[in-house]
């Protein structure tokens, strides 16, 4: 399908332009039709258009379409697989019911292709913003084997879990998130409005003032007087580090980073293991072989200096190296996870004890989820007790003192 740029009124004579993906020109002009537009010109968009194009649709398909939409998907499309009902019909349907417009349009545009002849994953590979490669993988065995149904149900389960991870993952943040944005505002608030009178009544009397005094006026000067400066550099600095972390080497070093913070990164590298290990059960299951399974996994991670040992991990198992050995020289398991590998190669069963290592890390990280979560909360109350005590020392103290110099 080509690129077409038009432009046409509406009913109510409203000029409007815009690009649109079709067979031909008359599909266009159909298709502007039956949403009432008049067509005044349609020509092909060039290349660069083009490219502006693509970028445009797949950032909006990423902002619009879901986990839990591409979750519900593989749910429907279990059900339509198993009660026979054909896929570029069950699609057709689909796309007409979803509650996503969006999504919607990417399901009929793939139900387009599959009448064309092309395969299901061969479709599905032109979105890897709303499909996997591992979503991708899946449904290529399942379409290859004829048990596509099974393949939707597996890739259900598996995004089901990582929906549910993610979940628990905002709720431990969100009581600390609300607590720091409150305590934000309410500095700024103190700063700007209620620290300045108070320094201009202490100036007016011309005494010594306690140093939780002179820290709050220090403070909020800084914070009057110089907004626009801090605002630029805190600007410039986002940028820059948002360019740095677009390279290569930036988010090497950002995701590296993420896993030495104390208490979250043991947490993230324990969540990451989780899908590393969940990823490879499901692969090797649908009879994908170990390397091919592996790359995939060290894409599924979504961390460069973790996805970077799994291939360590995949050259040393193409050189000859058992998975177990492999897994053991990269340092990424623990002794006792090693142990549970081992026993799974020599009996055969590795995908059966991935799937019992990935449970088994989901559920450490649910608890140390909890923990922190309990252990913030002590902290974030010392933090606010010490901004309020701050506060009462540097507007209260001097006031104290002045009063006790007048009465003396």
């Amino acid at each position: 399908m080509a690129v077409f740029e038009y432009s046409g009124r509406t009913s109510s004579g409203e000029q409007i332009r815009g690009q649109m993906e079709s067979g031909s020109t008359s599909g266009v002009a159909a298709e502007l039709a039956a949403k009432g537009i008049t067509p005044l010109k349609i020509v092909q968009a060039s290349g660069h258009q083009i490219e502006l194009f693509e970028a445009f649709r797949a950032w909006n398909d990423r902002r619009k379409i879901s986990l839990t939409d591409v979750i519900m998907f593989c749910r429907q499309m279990t059900t339509l697989t198993r009660a026979g009902v054909p896929i570029t019909r069950g699609l057709r349907g689909l796309s007409e019911t979803l509650r996503n417009p969006e999504f919607g349009r990417v399901l009929a545009e793939i139900a387009d292709q599959l009448e064309k002849g092309h395969e299901l994953a061969n479709v599905l590979q032109r979105f890897p913003d709303i499909f996997s490669n591992l979503f991708v993988a899946i449904v290529h065995i399942g379409e290859s084997s004829g048990r596509l149904e099974e393949s939707f149900e597996q890739l259900y389960q598996y995004l089901t879990l990582e929906e549910e991870t993610r979940k628990r993952v905002k709720s431990a943040l969100r009581y600390p998130t609300l607590v720091f944005i409150s305590i934000g505002i309410a500095i700024a608030v103190i700063d700007l409005f209620v620290v300045p009178p108070f320094a201009d009544l202490f100036a007016s009397f011309g005494a010594d003032l306690p140093w939780a005094t002179q820290i709050l006026i220090t403070t909020s000067k800084v914070t009057t007087q110089y907004w626009h400066i801090g605002a630029s550099i805190i600007l410039l600095s986002i940028w820059l580090v948002r360019r740095w972390l677009d390279t290569p080497e930036g988010e090497m070093a950002w995701h590296r980073l993420q896993l030495k913070i104390p208490s979250i990164g043991g947490i993230l590298q324990r969540a990451l293991l989780a899908r590393f290990c969940r990823t490879l059960a499901i692969t090797l299951g649908a009879g994908l072989p170990v390397t091919q399974c592996l790359t995939i996994a060290s894409r599924a991670v979504d961390n460069e200096h973790v996805g970077q040992q799994i291939v360590e991990i995949r050259s040393d198992i193409e050189a000859g190296d058992t998975l177990t050995s492999a897994a053991h020289s990269s340092g990424l398991f623990t002794p006792l996870v090693m142990q549970m590998l081992a026993v799974g190669e020599e009996t055969g069963a590795v995908e059966d004890t991935l799937a019992e290592v990935a449970t088994y890390y989901e559920r450490e990280v649910d608890y140390d989820l909890k923990s922190i979560s309990d252990s913030i909360e002590p902290i974030m109350i010392v933090l606010v007790g010490a901004m309020v005590l701050m506060l009462a020392l540097g507007v209260y103290l001097p006031m104290w003192e002045m009063a006790s110099a007048s009465r003396g």
